[in-house]
């Protein structure tokens, strides 16, 4: 009986490493992809219909008896929560994925809570006691990522594989400085306006409280926006809608399925189980992960800039997170209607949307 729980105690962990895997392919293959030439556009369209093909039965039977009322309210606030947390992000971490690459992108989404956190102090969802070890930790977490992003988007430094990449075919100006740039404007904008989704969360939760049914629509909201976006903006053919290699069906199928279906839900039930700094605390293996297959596999560079931010990121935020979880400890005996939280159950299971890759 205690091995078993012993065995149940660790099947969190052994959960998020599993996901944490799964979000590295992720990247690697959607880069693989763009390089092949597939449009951003119709690879976020594709994916956002598979997810939501697969997540409308599971939310419809597990949902069916508890689903509140849709009114026009709910469903404006989801249409901008798919334009914040699926389509326009999505969009601008896949075009700073393009420009750069699958191990400086992952660095990125681990500004997410600390972008979260500074977008919900003026709304009054956080608050900071800099008298304290864990204001002080938010405040100097936060301060220290931020530096860590301009270090990413500024500085690249010495390559650090040079032997690896000598045997590799060079990279057509992705690592252009322009391009580059350009990038590091994308990931950070993705980034921001993921964190506002976040805040917006904290409004959808309590006025449509159906986890699955919420994302389920949301992906399909995202799903007609990006088509509406795709057929409109890019006035592409039908040929690019036609997947053509393995590896584009492959991509898609992994995307939709895996990352957005069971990713989601495997997160879901790691936030029921552990809350959500523990899974949250997963998201940088993302990034380690990902820069031993993109350098294996893509024979990408991997720059002296790229190690250093990606390091000071990772330390801001653990800071902001033990911040947070001693805050929570503090007043888990005195509160019993906590405060609202960016970081509650409802707003952390969809970090599986980003990666999105």
């Amino acid at each position: 009986m205690d091995r078993r729980d012993k065995m149940g105690s660790w099947k969190p962990t052994m959960t998020m490493v599993g996901v944490v895997v799964v979000f590295a392919v992720m990247n690697t293959l959607t880069k693989m992809a763009f390089n092949q030439g597939m449009h951003t556009t119709v690879l976020i369209t594709l994916r956002q219909l598979i997810a939501t093909l697969f997540l409308a039965p599971i939310a419809y039977f597990r949902e069916r008896k508890t689903r509140p009322k849709l009114t026009a309210e709910i469903l404006v606030y989801l249409f901008f929560s798919a334009v914040l947390g699926a389509s326009l992000t999505q969009w601008l971490f896949f075009l700073g994925l393009q420009y750069t690459t699958a191990t400086f992108a992952c660095a990125f989404i681990n500004m997410t809570p600390i972008f979260t956190f500074l977008v919900a102090l003026p709304c009054g969802l956080e608050k900071v006691e800099v008298k304290t070890g864990a204001g002080i930790a938010k405040v100097g977490g936060t301060v220290l990522g931020f530096s860590a992003a301009m270090i990413l988007a500024l500085y690249q430094g010495p390559s650090l594989t040079k032997q690896l990449r000598a045997a590799a075919a060079p990279s057509p100006a992705a690592m252009a400085a322009q391009r580059w740039a350009m990038g590091s404007v994308a990931l950070l904008g993705g980034s921001a306006c993921w964190s506002l989704w976040f805040i917006l969360q904290s409004k959808i939760g309590s006025k449509y409280p159906a986890l699955y049914s919420g994302t389920a629509l949301m992906f399909l909201l995202s799903f007609l926006q990006m088509a509406a976006v795709a057929l409109a903006v890019d006035k592409l053919t039908l040929s690019p809608w036609i997947l053509t290699t393995k590896l584009q069906i492959i991509t898609v199928l992994f995307v939709g399925i895996v990352g957005s279906g069971i990713g989601f839900l495997a997160m879901s039930w790691c936030v029921e189980q552990r809350g959500p700094v523990f899974t949250t605390a997963f998201t940088p293996l993302i990034q380690i992960i990902a820069a031993a297959i993109n350098v294996i596999v893509l024979h990408e560079q991997l720059h002296l800039g790229t190690v250093i931010g990606s390091a000071l990121v990772i330390v801001g935020l653990y800071l902001v997170l033990w911040g947070k979880s001693k805050e929570q400890q503090a007043m888990a005996p005195s509160s019993t209607s906590p405060a609202p939280n960016v970081l509650q159950p409802q707003q952390t299971t969809t970090t599986v949307h980003m990666q999105t890759a």
